[in-house]
């Protein structure tokens, strides 16, 4: 028999108020799709991407004769005699000082023009800026003829210096292009308060402008140093000493109408696509910030 007291102390049994509903998961549409669907394309485009690769590495690597489809043993002779006999190392150097050069040259002329369009109005802006736009339009080869009339009027056939003012005319028009929409991004205001602050248009530019400007300065001088590395037509019609040639000329240099060593072919291709893609391995993060950044407009 249950005593009143006992009915007193007895704790009153809680009600679990009812959860609501959780919402259903949201699938995303990479989950939608089968995953070998992405996975296979891809796989497909790299063998096709890396073999190429690979061959070039099997025809550098192996020895003279050989027609194995792996590259052992292992020699080095086709990188010692391009290096040593065919002066990969002196085209090397000049490719190099040609690079630096223009990389330098392009970067600070680009740097005012893209400055002086995106920053000021004047009445020709847009004609200039259509005039930048049609240049890209125009192939390289049409400009050796008036090129090769101005170095020689200059005294400048032969020297390397004629390739870096050919190199960096021909980059210019896009990298003036790409600065001014990486300077149109940094707000107007905060050169203004530099200027309340007592900074004149120079020191404000130093000081707020420039430091946010280094992954589109990276991104437009990576792009003129690379393909200053590559470019073939400047190089073989200012340049006729072998003392003073750079590494695309090399190359043409190892074919000839009889014969192709395919050896040393191999190898001076692969002395000048590594220092290309050691560049491109250190500064990638910032070259996608800033081709990301330049072609969105503030």
């Amino acid at each position: 028999m249950i005593t009143e007291e006992a009915t007193e102390t007895a704790p009153a049994p809680v009600r679990e108020e009812p959860q609501p509903p959780r919402p259903a998961k949201r699938r995303r549409s990479w989950d939608e799709v089968p995953r070998w669907h992405i996975y296979l394309p891809l796989s497909i485009y790299l063998v096709f991407t890396l073999i190429p690769f690979y061959w070039i590495l099997l025809f550098a690597l192996r020895p003279a004769g050989s027609t194995s489809l792996v590259p052992w043993p292992i020699t080095f002779d086709h990188f010692e005699k391009v290096w040593t006999e065919r002066a990969f190392g002196t085209y090397f150097e000049n490719s190099v000082y040609v690079g630096l050069a223009t990389l330098v040259m392009t970067t600070l002329v680009a740097l005012a023009g893209g400055y002086a369009l995106a920053r000021f109005d004047f009445k020709v802006r847009n004609a200039f800026m259509l005039a930048l736009l049609c240049s890209q339009f125009v192939p390289g080869a049409l400009l050796l003829v008036p090129l090769f009339e101005i170095f020689a009027e200059l005294k400048m056939i032969n020297s390397l210096g004629s390739v870096i003012i050919a190199e960096t005319v021909f980059q210019l028009p896009l990298s003036m292009i790409l600065i001014s929409n990486f300077i149109k991004n940094v707000p107007y205001s905060l050169e203004e308060a530099a200027w309340v602050d007592g900074c004149n248009r120079m020191t404000a530019f130093r000081i707020v402008v420039l430091p946010l400007l280094r992954p589109g300065l990276i991104a437009v001088g990576s792009f003129a140093f690379v393909h200053s590395w590559n470019h073939f037509l400047f190089a073989l019609m200012f340049l006729n000493n072998q003392d003073k040639q750079t590494i695309p000329v090399g190359l043409n240099t190892l074919m000839s109408a009889d014969s192709v060593d395919l050896g040393a072919l191999a190898a001076g291709g692969i002395i000048a696509a590594v220092p290309v893609v050691i560049v491109f391995a250190f500064i990638q993060k910032w070259l996608i910030t800033g081709f990301s950044a330049g072609a969105v407009k503030g």
